[in-house]
């Protein structure tokens, strides 16, 4: 055995010369040889690339796999005689002092290899490293804990009561009581032991609670997947450089070492980790023939294409042709979704009077992106802050709904529902896309109150029953031309919302085709009513989300122009006496978004008017449902005027769009101060 260990100790070197580590190695002693101040342990980082090591020497490879916490030893012995023999530290005095943290650039993709709570049985003591990935759900704050310490015998006489003989090191799943306490004894004469405080190694340690990904499955409204699983979070401790390495709600993969930690008579699984590394999602590199089919057919118009997507979308779920305006409004939020920070995202408040089927389409819609959260009522929106359950008493912020939901959407439900601290809370991250915990000091045993700042990037999706609210306050009757009764909603937070939309839907008044459908889905769920779910399946729809969301637009001049010209005629025109302008500042970002939009769907990479003026309308109608029609004077429903039957009705409203068109240039050049933009002659 002997013999084995001293040929991995030489493969070790070998390694450590021929990686770069052996250079990465030395520059970190001169830190310490400079630093002049005597450390009762010297921390060193090896990364370790398992392919490289294997093909060297396959033992030491397996050994360093299966083994870190020995094979640690193998590269401490070298470390400290390339210490010793170069002069490299001269405060360092035995080879205990040296402490090594492996680091794997990766594990082989092997089942063997991967953390599962679900496998069983699951050796906790096997002390190897694994790797796992997961979404943050709560985040400790950063507390510290005993890394190394040194400990002298307490009788004079001993040889061992000076020195550097006796160093404990913190090894993965340890406790502090494991690595300091006061009960060690002497191995040369028993007496005890006591730790030289003035030498104790100081570390930053962060607790991290993580899950599976396939919980955010389990967290939308409605699904196709019959599997049934059981999702359970597991505990992960960053160290020293790790820390605040993760942020809550991304999706991280680790390499680390498991471990079963005893916390009275609990007992918890958790991991040391080695690597962090950010999940970044790869949309699809293509979208399905049918699509590309459809685009080819329409590529005379551009908005024929995103007219038909919007007509026989969700047909699983209400018949095509019905809601056109909200199903096109959907898609574009659904297209509008990224984990970038300053990000143009598209929120929707919708108005119905039938909540059910408006409930139906939401939850289908979350389903096509990875991060779709139904928001239980039950509990937080945003994150909160409760005491960390491994029983440190420190504070942990726990990940909700909108957090859950980064670079997604979180469907918050009816927005009547709420009491009036939640929707200020609401409108307040909505206007800034941030929201900060508060963490008391005194609560949790620290000694100055903390506030954190958590970025939220998500689209909310919400509605509002129009005859529940009717019912709970009194209406008004000073109501301009076209402006709808929204006034149970607080005008500030109507006004961080992207869009408003009215769906009518009287419960008296059902279209035919939708009760059909109803009745139908009732009688036989699985039935596929029309013959374009089958042509464009869910599945399909999700691909072609995932895939126009990924794509990289641009503003030509032309829509910028003609954005521009709107924002600053509807900020000149609609105006009151104690408000000034009625348009918030935020609509001009509404605009772009829902342009940028227009153009992701359309799968093209440059904004054009014609994507400019859908956004327009889109926005125009908002604006008319909460203020009154303006001087533009826009029809009802102005992006889908009468229903699209074939491709005479298709051709019909190109021609209505046009219209639109310029009658939007007369509108901008009248009140617009300043724009001029040349009509094009027809």
């Amino acid at each position: 055995m002997h013999h084995e260990i001293q040929k991995m100790r030489e493969i070790s070197l070998v390694y450590l010369d021929r990686s770069g580590g052996l250079q990465k190695f030395v520059h970190d002693c001169k830190k310490y040889n400079d630093s002049k101040q005597s450390y009762a342990v010297y921390r060193f980082i090896i990364s370790i690339n398992p392919s490289d090591i294997t093909e060297l020497d396959a033992v030491l490879g397996n050994y360093i796999l299966h083994n870190p916490i020995q094979a640690a030893q193998i590269f401490q012995s070298v470390c400290f005689i390339a210490i010793k023999t170069l002069s490299l530290i001269e405060q360092l005095q035995t080879e205990a002092q040296v402490s090594i943290l492996l680091k794997p650039t990766h594990l082989p993709p092997l089942p063997s290899y991967v953390f599962s709570l679900s496998a069983f049985p699951f050796n906790y003591t096997s002390q190897r490293f694994y790797m796992s990935e997961g979404i943050a759900t709560a985040m400790g704050i950063v507390t510290k804990y005993t890394q190394g310490a040194r400990f002298l015998c307490t009788e004079e006489t001993c040889p061992f009561s000076e020195g550097f003989s006796y160093i404990r090191v913190h090894l993965p799943g340890a406790t502090e009581s494991a690595t300091v306490r006061n009960d060690f004894v002497c191995s040369l004469c028993s007496s005890p032991l006591q730790e030289d405080m003035k030498y104790r190694v100081l570390g930053d340690k962060q607790i991290v609670e993580m899950v599976d990904a396939k919980v955010l499955n389990a967290l939308k409204g409605y699904s196709d997947d019959k599997s049934h699983f059981m999702i359970q979070t597991f505990t992960v401790f960053l160290r020293d450089e790790l820390v605040n390495k993760m942020k809550i709600g991304n999706h991280y993969k680790i390499i680390g070492i498991p471990a079963c930690v005893q916390n009275g008579l609990q007992a918890t699984t958790c991991i040391e980790v080695n690597s962090v590394q950010l999940c970044k999602p790869n949309g699809p590199p293509f979208v399905g023939d049918n699509f590309k089919y459809l685009l080819s057919l329409t590529s005379s118009s551009c908005w024929k294409f995103t007219a038909i997507l919007a007509n026989i979308f969700a047909s699983q779920v209400v018949p095509p042709g019905t809601c056109n305006t909200l199903k096109l409004t959907i898609l574009l939020s659904l297209v509008q979704t990224c984990e970038k920070e300053n990000a143009n995202y598209l929120d929707l408040l919708i108005v119905t009077s039938d909540t059910l089927v408006i409930d139906r389409l939401l939850n289908y819609s979350l389903c096509l992106l990875p991060r779709g959260i139904r928001h239980p009522p039950s509990s937080d929106i945003f994150p909160s802050v409760s005491k960390d359950k491994h029983g440190t008493g420190s504070a942990s912020i726990q990940a909700c709904s909108a957090v859950l939901a980064k670079g997604g959407v979180c469907y918050i439900g009816d927005l009547s529902s709420y009491k009036k601290d939640k929707l200020e809370l609401l409108q307040s991250v909505l206007e800034s896309r941030m929201t900060t915990v508060f963490i008391p000091g005194k609560k949790y045993g620290e000694e100055a109150d903390q506030q954190v700042t958590i970025s939220v990037q998500t689209n909310f999706w919400s509605f509002v029953d129009v005859d529940s609210s009717s019912k709970k306050h009194i209406q008004k009757e000073n109501f301009l031309i076209g402006q709808m009764d929204v006034s149970l909603i607080p005008p500030n937070l109507l006004d961080v919302f992207g869009l408003l939309i009215y769906n009518e839907f009287p419960s008296c008044q059902l279209s035919s085709p939708l009760v059909h459908h109803i009745l139908k889905k009732a009688i036989n769920p699985e039935a596929m009513l029309y013959k374009v779910s089958q042509q464009f399946r869910m599945q399909d729809f999700e691909e072609f989300i995932l895939f126009a969301r990924n794509l990289h637009v641009e503003l030509t001049s032309e829509a910028e122009n003609l954005i521009q010209g709107y924002y600053l005629a509807s900020r000149r025109l609609r105006r009151d006496s104690l408000r000034g302008s009625t348009l918030s500042a935020s609509a001009l970002k509404i605009l772009i978004s829902l342009s940028k939009a227009h153009t992701k769907l359309s799968l093209r990479n440059k904004v054009l008017e014609e994507d400019a003026l859908i956004a327009i309308l889109l926005l125009e109608s908002s604006l008319t449902l909460k203020h009154g029609k303006s001087a533009l004077c826009i029809a009802p429903n102005p992006v889908f005027p009468f229903d699209l039957s074939d491709e005479n009705s298709l051709q019909q409203r190109d021609s209505y769009l046009m219209q639109c068109h310029q009658q939007l240039l007369k509108f901008i050049a009248a009140y617009g101060p300043g724009i001029h933009i040349n009509p094009n002659e027809e």
